[in-house]
């Protein structure tokens, strides 16, 4: 592989203008399928198969008119303090609610008794024909529109559901990430042109990337947190991609090779690398299609994508750019012989010479760090996790206040079967003393009389794990063709799924990492160590996780409204994206090691002048990876708040503590066994050579015989 790659850098390094003019056409071809084929993103989260999305189904076809999987918003109306709610301007209210376009029911405060004890408080429950993402924001105006009649009377009104959920989008602050990467480039190149080519190339991929899947978004549902996850890591991957090559590049000039053959060279080197990395990014995502849920495998899907143009575009984008750029890309380093960075000499030199302590320091301290994952709790925040500033925040309070915190996440139960009223009507007397049940309302019935449904309010809220013993109580005890849903029900279940799904989802990238590590190093035990490490990292990023999110340490330092529960596809989607960038830095920084070992050196002088060639690369794409993430904290949304703080804790804790320090301590420590594989799977794993070893030695054979600078 690397021979060809080594043939088509210098290609596109001749025909850069052609290459360069293609990428541009393709740019162009998916900014115009963006704005010509785009289609709505969807907030909603369901998983086929569950009991709460059996429910809906079989209300679908039975009961439409109750439009149990259509979008649904609270409008809460308080009196002024000390005052009762105002018949008469809420039943005006409720009047032009009713005259809005797609909705198909709504409810009465006055006459469904939805007013609190003193009545100060009261709720009208808006069900809308279509999901939250067929709603436009004209139909969310609109409906805000008619809460001002109660307003001018004096009360105020706020509303909330998941009618209200906008889709993500980025906001200005998360381009903080790409201004943290521009400083980084700039400091590790110490030229502006060289560290303006990873972010061109960059920008380039994931303008494509966001492109297309927007496309796609006209044909296929696409959830609206997905462009924004595939920005994320797309941005990311990418800069660190080009960053490896760049830096091959300049160290082949300064080596005193010509332009193009340079290009050849790095990309036959750090470009092999380059594959590899990106590969094992990209089954990590798209494994994430085994769990069974569509959501994930959205998107899985759609960052895999957006690593794939990554790739692609650092493999033939980067070496034209180089082309334009020659010898500029060098800077103040144009005179200077390679030399290693001090920093990380002295650093190597500390690990090898005390390799065991610095492996119980670094494991201890990340095992102390991973200590609160003990008490992860897992569950799909709604409105309750958003600021106070919101008004489906203030209408989530309002109506805790008001009713109690179940309010805000009733339980819908479905039963299913002849004389559905009957066994309705029964069970709902016995839920209705259950501990933890507010109030239970009558059954009704379809036409047929084969399937009624009533409703269970919790006295607990709807991320509580009262309502979740609640909801697994009701199901244990229900009669035959009972169903719990809802969106509380829909959310427990998804937790469920998610949950049972990450060991087996975890085995898989585990097993991955090792056989794809055991072709690349030779090796049994390079590979068991880095899978080790990956659990360690992860361990750890869920501990710091749950301490933030869910204790609420420092919780308003990154701007998290409120403690809870972490959301349920955070642990499985985060080990696919960590997995792939802890192989990413893997890579990168023993493959140095493994050539010096192979060309002689001694294993500890192989891992330290490995680690010289390898660390100042790594720290740089580890810190660009940081600040792209980072920037993703400011969002409001709370699920790419949360990935985006996770991802960044994630690659701060396997680069810099497990890639940085574990790595090299346990090779020093494990000496030539670390190199070593059994002479039986020695014959039977090909060699990929990753590193180009079997490339330099063609081409400095070819080089002996022939005149320098060809």
């Amino acid at each position: 592989m690397a021979s060809y790659l080594y043939r088509f850098g210098r290609a596109a390094f001749r025909g850069r203008k052609f290459v360069l003019a293609l990428w541009l056409a393709v740019l162009l071809a998916a900014g115009a399928g963006a704005a010509a084929l785009s289609g709505p993103t969807s907030n909603t989260f369901s998983i086929p198969g569950t009991e709460a999305q059996r429910a809906l189904d079989l209300l679908k076809t039975k009961m439409p008119e109750a439009a149990a999987d259509g979008a649904t918003a609270r409008v809460v109306f308080k009196a002024p303090d000390g005052r009762k709610v105002a018949k008469a301007p809420v039943e005006r209210t409720v009047g032009e609610l009713k005259r809005l376009d797609k909705v198909a029911t709504v409810a009465d405060p006055f006459h469904d008794q939805l007013i609190s004890k003193n009545g100060n408080i009261a709720f009208s429950q808006v069900t809308y024909k279509v999901q939250g993402a067929e709603l436009t924001h004209a139909d969310r105006e609109a409906l805000k529109d008619a809460g001002r009649t109660a307003e001018k009377a004096g009360m105020t009104v706020e509303f909330g559901g998941d009618a209200m959920q906008e889709a993500a989008g980025v906001s200005p602050t998360e381009a903080i990430g790409l201004g943290v990467a521009a400083l980084v480039l700039a400091l590790t190149f110490g030229s502006l042109i060289a560290a303006g080519l990873p972010l061109l190339n960059a920008l380039l991929g994931v303008g494509i990337a966001l492109g297309a899947i927007t496309a796609a978004s006209g044909f296929i549902k696409i959830g609206s947190s997905t462009p924004i996850l595939a920005l994320m890591l797309g941005l990311a991957v990418a800069i660190d991609y080009a960053l490896f090559i760049v830096s091959r590049y300049r160290k082949e000039l300064l080596e005193d090779r010509e332009p193009e053959e340079a290009a050849g060279r790095a990309l036959g080197t750090a470009g092999s690398a380059v594959v590899f990395a990106g590969l094992t990014v990209i089954i990590a995502l798209a494994g994430l299609s085994i769990a069974g849920i569509p959501t994930l495998t959205e998107m899985g899907l759609a960052a895999s994508f957006a690593v794939v143009v990554g790739v692609l575009v650092a493999l033939t984008l980067v070496p034209a750019l180089l082309g334009f750029a020659g010898r500029k890309v060098l800077g103040k380093a144009a005179k200077k012989a390679p030399n290693p960075n001090p920093l990380s000499q002295r650093w190597a030199s500390m690990i090898t010479r005390r390799p065991l302590a610095a492996l119980l320091a670094a494991t201890a301290l990340l095992g102390l760090v991973a200590l609160p994952a003990l008490d992860l709790r897992l569950g799909i925040s709604g409105d309750e996790a958003k600021s106070t500033q919101t008004t489906e925040r203030r209408a989530y309070d309002l109506l805790a206040d008001g009713f109690g915190p179940g309010f805000n996440g009733p339980l819908l139960l479905v039963v299913d079967g002849r004389n559905a009223e009957t066994t309705a009507r029964t069970f709902a007397e016995r839920a209705a003393t259950f501990h933890d049940v507010a109030t239970v309302t009558p059954p009704t019935p379809n036409r047929a009389g084969d399937t009624a449904v009533f409703t269970v309010v919790p006295k607990s809220g709807p991320s509580e794990q009262a309502t979740t013993d609640l909801v697994k109580h009701i199901r244990h005890t229900a009669p035959a063709g009972t169903m719990v849903t809802g969106s509380t029900a829909v959310s427990i279940d998804i937790s469920a799924k998610l949950g049972a799904a990450l060991p087996p989802y975890l085995e898989l990238v585990v097993g991955l990492a090792f056989v794809l590590l055991m072709l690349v190093f030779r090796s049994v035990l390079v590979p068991l160590k880095a899978a080790l490490g990956f659990l360690l990292t992860m361990a750890a990023t869920f501990g710091v996780v749950v301490a933030v999110f869910q204790w609420g340490w420092l919780k308003d330092l990154f701007g998290v409204p409120v403690a809870g529960p972490i959301q349920s596809l955070t642990p499985i989607f985060l080990v696919g994206v960590v997995f792939g960038l802890a192989m990413d830095y893997q890579v990168f920084l023993v493959t140095p090691m493994r050539e010096e070992y192979v060309h002689g050196a001694s294993p500890k002088r192989a891992v330290e002048a490995g680690f010289q060639h390898g660390a100042r690369v790594v720290v740089a794409a580890a810190l660009i990876m940081i600040g792209v993430f980072a920037g993703f904290i400011s969002s409001h949304d709370p699920m790419i708040k949360l990935l985006g703080f996770a991802m960044a804790v994630g690659v701060l804790f396997d680069a810099f503590v497990v890639r940085m320090t574990i790595v090299p301590a346990a090779l020093a420590l494990m000496g030539r066994r670390a190199w070593s594989l059994p002479p039986r799977l020695d014959t039977i794993l090909p060699d990929i050579d990753v590193e180009g070893a079997k490339l330099r030695i063609e081409l400095d054979r070819r080089d002996a015989k022939e005149p320098a600078h060809v």
